[in-house]
Order: structure tokens, then C-alpha cells, then sequence
């Protein structure tokens, strides 16, 4: 996938710019081959996990280093990390503390990336449409490989589309550049929070409509977008609209949501198949999965992603682990990177069955056996988080670095895909958007039955149904969807993430995060260089 080389185009650059180096591909050498155009799709396909064409340890954006710059684990970063899900001890890279402690600046390396990498993927499809018209497949010699392509560029402009929607949630008035408008060369405009949203539902919906080239499911292979993504980017988006627009879109998000439980996506039986090193050969990421990132230990590598969420969490520890679970051979996780902890206050949303702290040698910390099967921790006997402090909170083993069968991965990667969509959510979505219209309790006896179910599967009983209130709904996403990429934007939904009222440990600098965030704080700033090179830019307010 890696080998489909295009020449690097910025969103403020010109697209016909050529290269000094006569030898490099460009657009105009790589499309000779009708092998390419697939090719193309799947290194966009796989831009999440990429950081550059060569290998996973040479990042081709600026970043402290190659790991750090993956779009995925910046944007959960970005997501998890300025929230309760998980916090980070690595104060060598200055961006680390400043997120887990509310103080970024517009200077913050993590937002850097993940607004430079998310440009960038918008730069990439751009080009995959400009070089697939139907004029440059006819001048090439192409042009019985239509259909098919056109195809492709509909699975492009689902990937542009969500690249759009994560500049859009986190960064709310990014720059605005498509296919259709920088082609001239000139600077891309500056679009407005709700204008994005509805661009981005109209180009969702046209590629919903009955007339559209998109895959439906089972049309193409996992991990390739279907018409099932789509509609799961549109639910999501719904679900938030009311933030991102001032309209809340309840009924649209629940019908939406609707639309793709019935599209065939099945609950996984097993929830920890789901976050295993086989979870594409067992078939759980194809069952449950709308849309996931791939990873291969072997052809496709990366110090983020799934790596990370797989080692980042542990030290020695892990060999303490695997001899608790029965796992003999001292490791539950690869390696031991020691940097990622849970807090206590996270933790305890999974109601764990007697948690003890005075034997945490001779036990997890609690009865596992007894408690939610999503629970996947283990805490060395200080339950509260000391950001100072590496043997503090919670360890996570919920991203495994284990196969079905038992087996332990043998390298340093990850083979473990990740769920950007998957049915859990939907289930999750349509239950609270019934809520939302109905007094902020769940009501429908199908959104019921589709808590029930992930209830069944992770073991534990449904609540009276006085119970289903909006704060059980957040809980049972915190759950159900834990270091998934949800959380900060599920907080700001629900007016909690600078609120005083829901205090998590080093929320705004303080220790135990009682304290109000600026308003400012539900955005990231602005790439500061981009506003530099580009008048038509206005930094975010606050920063």
C-alpha cells in the first residue's frame, strides 16, 4: 500500500507544482499503470496508521518523533487524554503534560499533528480526484475502468469527509480546501463550524443517495468504507449537532443510527475478541466494525495506534498480569513502555466487584471474574493518579497484545485493528437520542433491548429503567467505548468537560481537577504557521 507515491502537496500549495528530481513519481507518472488507482485509495485507506512512505520509524511531517506524528494516536490523544480516560507520565515531550493538563497553547505539538496529518489526508483525496475524472481515465487509455473507479472516488470522499469532520469537532473553523477549489493555486478559505456540518451532510447524504457510486456492505473487502460508514459518520455527527451548529438533531441522529443497525453489522459474542491481535482473522472486526484502521505487524507498521494502546499502559507489571490471568510465559503486553495510566475516577464508573488495595501482588486489585467483562485493569495499590509519579492508577490491558488462542505477539507492532465506527456505538446512539426526546430517559423498548444486549455481553445486569437516565447513558459509553475516541466529545455534549462539576485528576493544572476550563478549551487551536501563511485564517478564540 505504502508503495503508491505521489508527489507531497500542501492545502496551501499548488497541485501542478512538479519536482526538481526528475526520477520522483508524481500524479502525472504514477496513474500510467492502472494498478494505481487502487493502489491510491488504499494508501488513503491507510493514512491513519501511516506516517510516512518509507517506514514507520521516518515520519514525513514534523513531530518529536516518528511514532508521536500518527494521526490516530494524536487524534485519541486529543480525544482521551485532555479528558478522565487515560493520563500520561512522559513529561520529556512538553506536549504530554500540557494536554493532560488543560494548558495547551497554540504552540502544542499534539494539535499540531493531528490538524497538519488530517490537511494532509484532505490534500491526498483531493488529488485522487483530480487525477480519476473521467477526461484524465479517457486520456490515459483508462476509460473502461470507469465504473469501477468511480467506486474509488466515492470511498475517497468518505475518507475526506471524515477527515473534514474530525477538523471540525476538534478544531471547529478550519481551512476549507477541496478538489474543486484550490486548483488555481490560490489560498483555501476559512469555513465556519456549522457551515462544515452541513457540507459535510450533504456530501454524506449524496453519497447515500440511490444514484451513488458508494460500496454498500459486502460489496468491497474489510476494512474498506461502505455506505454503512456513512451513515454511522452521519449519526455521530447528529448526535453533536446541537454543539457544532446550535440545532440539536435528536431524531435525525436516531434514525440515522437506525439506518445502520439494519444494514447487517452483528454484536461481536465476545467483547475481548474485539480488541485482540486477530480480531480480523478471527472475523470480530468485520462483524462489528463500520469502519476500522488496519494494522499488520508485519506490512503494516506503526509505533502508534494499536501499538501504543497495546504497551504504552505497562511496566514490569505486565508479567505480574499475565501470571493472574494464567498467561505463563511473563508478559501480557510486548513491551513495557510505562507512560499511560487511568484514573481512579475513570475506573470506578466500571463499578469493579470488591476492589481491594492492600494485596495488589496476590490480585488484580479486584474480582474480575465478578465484574463488567470490559473491565480490563489492574492497579498496583495507589488508586490515585500522582502525575508525578510512574507506579500511580489504573493499567489497561482492553487493547490486548494477546491472539484469541493465547498467544503473545512476538514483535513490537501490533496486528490489532482499531474501530473509528462500530454497531456498539450505534446501539449507544440511538438509545440516547431517544432519551434526549423523551425526558432524558430511555424510553423504546428497542433502545432497551439494544443496551441489553451489550449488557448481556459484558456480564452484568440491565438497571431498572428509572435508571437509564442521560448520566447512565455517559457511563455506559465510558464502558462500552473506552479509549475508543469518544470521551471529550461526548464531555462537551453534555456541558462536562469545563465544568467544575465533573472534576478528573490534573483537569486545568490542578490534582484533583475541581476547577472550571475556560470555554475556549472545548477547541484546539489553529496550526499558528498555516494562519501565517494564510490571511484568510482567524486563530480560534483564546489562543
Amino acid at each position: 500500500m505504502a508503495a503508491a507515491a505521489f508527489a507531497a502537496v500542501s492545502c496551501l500549495g499548488d497541485l501542478d507544482t512538479m519536482p526538481l528530481n526528475e526520477t520522483d513519481n508524481t500524479s502525472e507518472t504514477a496513474y500510467v499503470n492502472s494498478d494505481s488507482y487502487l493502489q491510491g485509495l488504499a494508501y488513503i485507506n491507510a493514512y491513519w496508521a501511516f506516517v510516512s512512505q518509507t517506514d514507520p520509524g521516518t515520519a514525513d511531517i514534523t513531530a518529536p518523533d516518528a511514532g508521536q506524528s500518527e494521526l490516530l494516536r494524536q487524534v485519541l490523544n486529543l480525544q482521551e487524554m485532555t479528558a478522565d480516560t487515560f493520563k500520561c507520565v512522559w513529561t520529556s515531550d512538553s506536549y504530554v503534560p500540557d494536554l493532560c493538563n488543560s494548558n495547551w497553547t497554540s504552540s502544542n505539538a499534539g494539535a499540531g499533528i493531528a490538524y497538519t496529518r488530517l490537511l494532509k489526508g484532505i490534500a491526498l483525496v483531493n488529488e485522487f480526484l483530480l487525477q480519476t475524472e473521467d477526461e484524465k481515465l479517457d486520456d490515459r487509455g483508462h476509460g473502461s475502468m470507469k465504473e469501477t473507479i468511480h467506486g474509488y472516488r466515492a470511498e475517497a470522499r468518505f475518507h475526506r469527509a471524515l477527515f473534514f469532520y474530525y477538523l471540525m469537532d476538534l478544531y471547529g473553523n478550519p481551512p476549507f480546501p477541496t478538489a474543486e477549489n484550490i486548483t488555481d493555486g490560490s489560498l483555501p478559505d476559512q469555513i465556519q463550524r456549522a457551515e462544515l456540518f452541513n457540507w459535510i451532510e450533504t456530501e454524506c447524504l449524496d453519497l447515500l443517495s440511490s444514484t451513488s457510486d458508494m460500496p454498500k456492505k459486502g460489496e468491497v473487502e474489510y476494512p474498506r468504507p461502505t455506505q454503512g460508514s456513512v451513515a454511522a459518520l452521519l449519526a455521530r455527527m447528529y448526535l453533536n449537532a446541537e454543539v457544532y451548529t446550535g440545532t440539536a438533531r435528536w431524531s435525525d441522529a436516531q434514525t440515522m443510527a437506525s439506518n445502520v443497525i439494519s444494514m447487517g453489522y452483528r454484536i461481536h459474542p465476545v467483547y475481548e475478541e474485539l480488541f485482540m491481535q486477530d480480531n480480523t482473522e478471527t472475523g470480530a472486526a468485520a462483524e462489528e466494525f463500520i469502519f476500522g484502521i488496519e494494522y499488520d505487524k508485519d506490512h503494516a507498521q506503526s509505533w502508534g495506534g494499536t501499538t501504543t494502546l497495546a504497551s504504552a499502559f505497562f511496566d514490569s507489571s505486565r508479567a505480574t498480569v499475565a501470571n493472574l490471568l494464567g498467561y505463563r510465559d511473563g508478559a501480557i503486553v510486548p513491551e513495557e513502555w510505562n507512560g499511560y495510566h487511568c484514573p481512579n475516577e475513570y475506573v470506578e464508573r466500571f463499578h469493579l466487584s470488591n476492589v481491594t488495595w492492600d494485596n495488589p501482588d496476590g490480585s488484580l486489585g479486584y474480582d474480575r471474574e465478578a465484574s463488567d467483562k470490559r473491565a480490563f485493569f489492574y492497579n498496583q495499590g495507589e488508586p490515585v493518579f500522582d502525575n508525578t509519579r510512574t507506579e500511580t492508577g489504573w493499567r489497561c490491558w482492553k487493547f490486548s497484545g494477546r491472539y484469541s488462542d493465547g498467544r503473545l505477539n512476538d514483535q513490537s507492532f501490533s496486528s490489532m485493528d482499531f474501530p473509528i465506527f462500530r454497531l456498539a456505538e450505534m446501539y449507544l446512539i440511538y438509545a440516547e437520542a431517544d432519551a434526549r426526546q423523551n425526558g432524558g430517559l430511555v424510553s423504546s423498548s428497542q433502545a432497551k433491548g439494544y443496551l441489553k444486549e451489550l449488557r448481556d455481553r459484558a456480564g452484568v445486569d440491565m438497571p431498572a429503567d428509572e435508571e437509564l437516565t442521560l448520566d447512565w447513558l455517559l457511563d455506559e459509553r465510558a464502558r462500552e467505548l473506552m479509549l475508543e475516541g469518544h470521551r471529550r466529545t461526548d464531555l462537551i455534549r453534555y456541558g462536562y468537560f469545563t465544568s467544575m462539576s465533573f472534576p478528573w485528576p490534573c483537569k486545568g493544572g490542578v490534582a484533583d481537577g475541581k476547577v472550571n476550563l475556560p470555554a475556549y478549551r472545548t477547541l484546539f487551536p489553529l496550526l499558528e504557521s498555516d494562519i501565517d501563511a494564510n490571511e484568510k485564517m482567524t486563530q480560534n478564540i483564546g489562543y
